[in-house]
């Protein structure tokens, strides 16, 4: 895999003014940008509110504060188990209810797809969150290339589960990891395929060499180092709500109105920081997402 330069990118906001790129502050986690990504703009009193508030996590604690079962239980063990995972070549197989079923490498998918940084808040089920610096592409722009027929309703993703390389795979679990999405959650902007964290290529850790981001959703959802990609007509089975479906639904949408069965989930602990937080509805992305459950229970749907 290519590294991938800043002088590569061409982020959205460059072609903002300041006053649409506060109308986009909910969508790329805040004007943390303007201190990223434009270092001789100086930000407003209300930008550098929001650039402490949401400021990205640093790239040590995003690349050694992991959860990734396939090589460990541990966080702390996955960065170490994960590193010489094998990413070259790598294809990723797009099939199912497609007019053009492809198997995209990796350099395809850079090639191809236009990469562009999204900065997003990121939480876990777990109840700690980082704010990330992702580099990638939105899934519709790989969706539109298939074609999903009208049957399609669901997308299916399967992720790599290779016992020579993932010694956490010998635990009794459901593998291969699999989650899913509706086919509208899927084609939401918001929703992307991240090939590089910090502007650099992803590490193994976080998924290497591509991921599925869903921001609005507890991180579980956003499954690592995609090998396939399935268009269905059901709703497919996902990895936790096989092995704990009270716990664990299809949806998972970040909700601080609903509690795990074992914790609350109304605030939580960003990385870096001492204190707790509240949760923010979708996770701070409702008004890009919330028309998508328009009429349903987000208690009983969570």
């Amino acid at each position: 895999m290519e590294k991938i330069n800043r002088s590569d990118i061409t982020p959205s906001w460059l072609y903002m003014n300041r006053r649409q790129f506060l109308q986009k502050v909910s969508l790329v986690g805040g004007a943390a940008i303007l201190a990223a990504c434009a270092p001789g703009v100086i930000p407003t009193e209300e930008e550098e509110k929001i650039i402490q508030y949401d400021a990205p996590t640093d790239i040590t604690s995003i690349k050694t504060y992991n959860n990734y079962y396939e090589f460990s239980v541990y966080k702390d063990r996955v960065f170490e188990l994960a590193e010489n995972l094998k990413t070259d070549p790598w294809t990723v197989e797009v099939s199912g209810l497609v007019e053009n079923p492809t198997n995209f490498s990796m350099q395809d998918i850079l090639n191809q797809f236009t990469q562009e940084e999204r900065i997003y808040r990121l939480r876990c089920v777990e109840g700690w969150s980082m704010v990330i610096p992702w580099v990638g592409f939105p899934l519709a722009k790989l969706l539109e290339v298939v074609k999903p027929t009208a049957e399609a309703k669901f997308v299916r993703f399967e992720t790599l589960a290779d016992p020579e390389q993932m010694p956490g795979l010998t635990a009794n679990f459901p593998w291969p990891y699999q989650e899913g999405l509706r086919l509208d959650e899927a084609m939401n902007d918001l929703t992307i395929l991240a090939t590089g964290i910090y502007n650099e290529p992803l590490d193994p850790a976080n998924g290497a060499p591509v991921r599925l981001v869903v921001p609005w959703k507890y991180g579980f959802k956003s499954a690592k180092s995609l090998i396939k990609i399935e268009l269905v007509s059901e709703m497919p089975a996902t990895f936790w709500n096989l092995i704990a479906p009270r716990e664990y639904g299809f949806y998972s949408n970040v909700n601080p109105d609903v509690s795990h069965p074992r914790w609350s989930q109304a605030t939580e602990r960003r990385i870096g920081e001492t204190q707790r937080r509240p949760t923010l509805m979708f996770n701070g992305y409702e008004e890009e997402v919330a028309a998508l459950y328009e009429g349903m229970s987000l208690q009983s749907n969570y």
